[in-house]
């Protein structure tokens, strides 16, 4: 059965009754159809297309138009061809439809007459005009000009804004896609076929707000059972009258109109303008028109506001039988409660569904009786019952079905299927992900929200919909809106009832939400903004927010000190998430040490520099280093001459630093008296050293150590294998070896702790060739405690002797450098330095000495051997940047927070040179360039600097405007780095900007480059995704991650899995990720750190070694997991 043929059996017996209603609300008479004159106007569109129309195009045929008396005979027309209808919205962003079009391979476009000039400015030369028109029912026919390319490239442009990622291998359809799983369960056998004959009803499309828009082909098979099945539960007959509020490219419009045209009942149709006036639709449905059949969205619902529904929609007297929601998370019972006149009869529904299974998929009846005022306002309204052929499962991140607790829905059915994009022909049966989470309990489904919306905010994991629905509770709030602010800040839009407190509101949501939920800012709205389809503009609020912080910005004005010191104070609990907390902030508190870090220090910065209305030069590295009075008095210098302003608590605590050079030190937390001699040995051992971002420093081989037959890849340079990476164990023992292939040998994973047992690992035993369906997994090798979070990334020093272990080196908050070994995870030795450690160790020229960066301000040079202190150089400031160190010279370059870059001489314990970098601290490592011989240096204030490592005389500088944290990284043509603002730049060694790539998020993780992918660049970003894009800026694929991506990806080459070469990055919710490099596909299973993860993995061999916050440093095990088909 079609739609067509249900409406030719109730146009049959309803032919004299008003079919379709259009009011333009401007006091005219409003016109109307009969059933009878539907299918007559039907019938001669349906003649015009078959006679100009190509038979082999009249599959489907789009549909240019607004909403208006023609409407039903249009649609209906149309699928008496037969075809399917394709409605195209007049206001949607031209690319939008024309990648609509071309995606759908429409040849043929009806356009409203009075719309054919915006059609054609909208679409110049893409489609021919058909002088054949049907005037007197409004349409015209164009033909789409097939040898048009620009419409390809527009495409094409299309797809580079909008598309998630460019897969390489697109095999995979995607019914067969389940979380973290490529299996789906279907009937036996059967297949539907988009190309047979009758098949389809309707093509739409997506919204394309979580990338690339899906084209959805429904056939009527799909959508036959949902409107039979819902006409049943609302008990819709010919006397009902119900209202097409859904646009035509949402597809509960085709609900609407059908469970109208296939009972004998009216639709009433409006202008999309009059739907955005309350006061004249809520007059048109109820007053005029007596509505009886209302299916909305609450936010649609919502627009009425309060005394509408109560006094109209929902009063006691209403024309309105049924009142269906869908499309959003259901409203608080105790909302819709204080709607509902007690003397209503109207009968509520709760519909959900989804798109790609169009259109509703369950439906739940809200019982008469919690509408009592006796009954619980925190009674919970489930999803409902499966509609007619819908089968609905719950699974968890393994596929598995979920019988009781929490898992996201999966919905299909033995003929509820729809075609998305490219698909041609679907398994019977197949379920469609939905991105949504539920709760199940006692076989009934509960809303939780959707995997969009869940965010982590202050360590904690929840959905932004639980904060809306406490809100909502709220009896000042008549209706509100939650927003994840550039993933950083929470916003609660309101539309109160009456005069809303700000702090009383926030009272009042503490008593009901934890801390975490508890939103940052609070902004008061006059009106909700909807899409097109009746949901909340996300994109409209952030833009609202934009414009409340640009005029806090202008109106900001600060009274005095006190008022000052009172901000500070509520500013530092918002960002750090204790808004819960009563207790003043103590003067002394330093913010990262009260769980702050280098994003929640930038936003609060922004959110100073927003207080005081002006730019506070210098203000971000008072934060990151500072007490809170330092932060004040740093700011009361900019605001306040009047020294009687500054506030004089007891104690203040100065903490000065001076000196250039090693000697002594009087600093916060240690006094250096002496230092030890230490005569560099004349014997230079050679060694490769591994650290974050593949960076890699061979350092001091001869011939004697080289074998030209055997190369090893180790993704900074090619470099002849070294003797001692094949003479461990006779079973090859690998962990001294990166990227080496081995061809068809047999090769064993082992691991060196089983001779003393301190640890083990499975081995396996397989021939290379024979490995199919190989994926890697994850265990820990070992993990070393520091006592303190570790946020450092890991050096790791691979020796040439065989008698000398690896070692990683690491700091921690703890004060303590650890020198851990590889294999076995056994502490070498260990040194308290004089304060937090957040700096990345490097190695010297000779492989003696380790340097690392301390808050203390010192750079300590410090014995690889037994971690003695060597020599100590004195900065006036934290040092949290990592040096690096000159292969040639052996001079020792790095950054401090004094906000200048320093070159050591640590053989002749003498600072070479320093440069100050203009206003902004050095937190990020420089970089080197061997030719040209350049120092980059990245500041926080913005300025990427060119360096002459000799002299230290500035190259060229660029100012990005917004913080670096982000390291530079350089190839022979190119130098890259990440920023704040959520770009990567590209620039040539002669200081050109080549171009920039833009993310959702601001970008910390500085960016990878790797001979084994010369033509790729890695990084993360704040908006979760792990990206690569070629030397020319072009994303060649992104994937997403669980948290954002705050370390910096590393490359290897594994020819334990056929060689393929691999990324390895850690989200900062501790979710290690191993992805092909290629094409940014899993190649691993899901693997979790107990902690948040700020440091950068190292990969050697098949050991991943990185910090974590939970106090630990970890080394991580690769292996093949997988089944043996020889």
């Amino acid at each position: 059965m079609t739609l067509q043929e249900l409406v030719a059996r109730a146009s049959s017996l309803h032919s004299k009754r008003a079919a379709v209603w259009f009011d333009e609300c401007t006091g005219k008479p409003p016109a109307f159809y009969t059933h009878a004159t539907v299918v007559e106007l039907a019938r001669e569109l349906t003649a015009f297309l078959q006679k100009h129309c190509a038979q082999q195009a009249k599959c489907e045929i789009g549909l240019y138009c607004y909403p208006g008396i023609n409407l039903p005979s249009w649609i209906l027309g149309i699928l008496q061809v037969p075809a399917a209808y394709s409605p195209i919205d007049p206001d949607a962003p031209p690319t939008l439809s024309t990648y609509f079009m071309k995606k759908s391979n429409l040849q043929y476009i009806l356009v409203e007459n009075d719309k054919i000039n915006k059609f054609r400015m909208s679409h110049i030369g893409f489609f021919s005009h058909d002088s054949s028109t049907i005037e007197h029912i409004g349409l015209t026919l164009f033909q789409m000009s097939l040898s048009n390319m620009d419409l390809n490239s527009q495409v094409d442009d299309m797809k580079s804004k909008c598309e998630p990622f460019k897969a390489v291998d697109n095999s995979q359809p995607e019914y067969t896609v389940c979380p973290d799983q490529t299996e789906v369960k279907t009937s036996e056998g059967g297949y539907m076929d988009v190309g047979q004959k009758d098949t389809l009803a309707y093509v739409l499309h997506t919204s394309g707000t979580t990338g690339i828009p899906k084209i959805v082909r429904v056939p009527h098979k799909c959508i036959v059972p949902n409107i039979q099945h819902l006409k049943s539960i609302f008990e819709v007959t010919q006397e009902d009258v119900l209202f097409l509020a859904s646009p035509l490219t949402f597809d509960p419009s085709v609900v609407e109109l059908f469970m109208a045209l296939t009972s004998g009942a009216s639709i009433l149709v409006v202008p999309n303008t009059i739907k955005m006036m309350p006061v004249e639709l809520s007059a048109a449905l109820f007053h005029h028109h007596h509505v009886t059949v209302l299916q909305a969205t609450p936010t649609l619902l919502r627009r009425f506001g309060a005394h509408i529904i109560k006094s109209t929609v929902l009063s006691a007297n209403t024309s309105l039988r049924v009142l269906a929601l869908g499309g959003e998370a259901f409203p608080a019972l105790s909302l819709l409660k204080s709607w509902k006149h007690k003397e209503n009869k109207t009968s509520i529904f709760n519909l959900y569904g989804i798109t790609e299974v169009s259109s509703w998929a369950t439906c739940y009846k809200i019982p008469e009786e919690v509408f009592n005022a006796d009954f619980r306002t925190d009674f919970p309204i489930p999803l409902g019952s499966p509609l007619l052929g819908t089968k609905v499962e719950v699974r968890d991140i393994n596929g598995s079905a979920v019988l009781e607790g929490e898992g996201q829905i999966f919905i299909g059915g033995e003929e509820r299927i729809c075609f998305l994009d490219d698909e041609i022909t679907v398994p019977l049966g197949t379920m469609r992900s939905t991105g949504d989470f539920v709760r199940v309990q006692n076989s009934k489904l509960f809303f939780l929200g959707r995997k969009d919306n869940q965010i982590k905010r202050h360590g904690k994991r929840f959905n932004i919909e639980c904060l809306q629905q406490a809100a909502e509770d709220l009896c000042q709030i008549e209706a509100c809106a939650v927003t994840w602010y550039q993933q950083e800040k929470l916003i609660l839009f309101v539309l109160p009832k009456d005069d809303l407190e700000e702090k009383e509101t926030l009272k009042e949501l503490q008593k009901h939400l934890p801390v975490y939920a508890i939103p940052d800012d609070i902004v008061v709205i006059k009106a909700l903004p909807l899409t097109s389809h009746g949901k909340v503009d996300i994109s409209e609020l952030n833009k609202i927010y934009q414009n409340h912080l640009n005029s806090r910005r202008r109106d900001s004005k600060l009274s005095d000190a006190e008022e000052l010191w009172e901000r500070l104070q509520y500013l530092w609990k918002s960002v750090l998430g204790l808004l819960g907390d009563s207790t003043d902030i103590s003067k002394d508190a330093v913010f990262l040490y009260s769980g702050g870090d280098s994003l929640k220090a930038l936003r609060f910065y922004g959110e100073i520099e927003m207080l005081v209305g002006k730019a506070v030069p210098g203000l971000l590295e008072v934060i990151l280093g500072r007490s809170m009075e330092e932060i004040y008095r740093h700011i009361l210098k900019m605001l306040f001459t009047d020294e009687d302003q500054l506030m004089n608590p007891k104690d203040v605590l100065k903490r000065k630093l001076s000196g250039n050079s090693g000697g002594e030190y009087h600093g916060k937390y240690i006094k250096l008296t002496s230092e030890i001699a230490l005569e560099v040995t004349a014997e230079l051992t050679p060694f490769i050293a591994v650290s974050r971002g593949n960076r890699f420093f061979p350092v001091n081989f001869t011939k004697s150590f080289m074998q030209p037959k055997n190369a090893v890849q180790v993704g900074g340079d090619v470099l002849q294998q070294l003797s001692f990476l094949h003479s461990n164990t006779p079973s090859v023992m690998k962990s001294r070896t990166q990227g080496y292939g081995m061809g068809d040998n047999i090769f064993t994973v082992t691991n060196k702790a089983d001779k003393t047992n301190c640890s083990s690992i499975q081995q396996i035993h397989a021939e290379c060739s024979h490995v199919t369906m190989a994926e890697l997994a994850l265990s820990v090798r070992w993990k070393s405690n520091t006592r303190k979070c570790v946020d450092a990334s890991p050096l790791v020093i691979i020796p040439s002797k065989e008698e000398v272990s690896l070692s990683v080196y690491v700091g921690s908050h703890s004060h303590t450098m650890q020198a851990i070994d590889l294999d076995l995870g056994e502490i070498k030795w260990e040194k308290i330095l004089g304060d937090r450690i957040e700096s990345s160790a490097c190695v010297s020229k000779c492989g003696n000495f380790i340097v690392v960066g301390c808050y203390d301000g010192l750079v300590y040079v410090l014995r690889s051997s037994d971690g003695e202190i060597h020599w100590t150089f004195v900065t006036k400031d934290t040092v949290k940047s990592s040096a690096v160190v000159d292969p040639s010279s052996g001079l020792v370059y790095i950054g401090s927070h004094d906000q200048h870059v320093y070159a050591l001489d640590i053989y002749k314990k003498a600072c070479i040179w320093k440069l100050h970098c203009e206003g902004g601290a050095v937190f990020s490592s420089p970089c080197l360039s061997s030719f040209p011989h350049h120092l980059y240096v990245a500041t926080l204030g913005g300025l990427l600097l060119a360096v002459n490592p000799v002299t230290g005389s500035k190259i060229w500088k660029s100012f990005l405007g917004k913080p670096l944290f982000s390291s530079p990284h350089c190839n022979e043509n190119y130098v890259c780095v990440g920023c704040v603002d959520g770009n990567l730049y590209c620039y040539t060694h002669s200081g050109e900007k080549v171009w920039q790539f833009s993310t959702n998020g601001p970008v910390f993780s500085s960016p990878c480059l790797s001979s084994l992918t010369k033509q790729e660049i890695f990084f993360g970003s704040h908006d979760c995704f792990i990206y690569c894009c070629n030397m020319e800026g072009n994303l060649l694929w992104k994937s997403e991650a669980t948290s954002s991506v705050y370390g910096t990806p590393f490359i290897f080459q594994s020819d334990d899995l056929n060689n393929k070469i691999l990324l390895a990055a850690v989200s900062t919710d501790g979710k290690v990720w191993i992805l092909n490099a290629k094409s940014g596909t899993a190649e691993a299973v899901d693997f979790q750190l107990p902690g948040e993860v700020f440091s950068s993995p190292v990969v050697w061999g098949t050991k991943l070694v990185v910090g974590c916050r939970n106090d630990y440093v970890y080394c991580l095990d690769l292996y093949i997991t997988g089944k043996n088909n020889s």
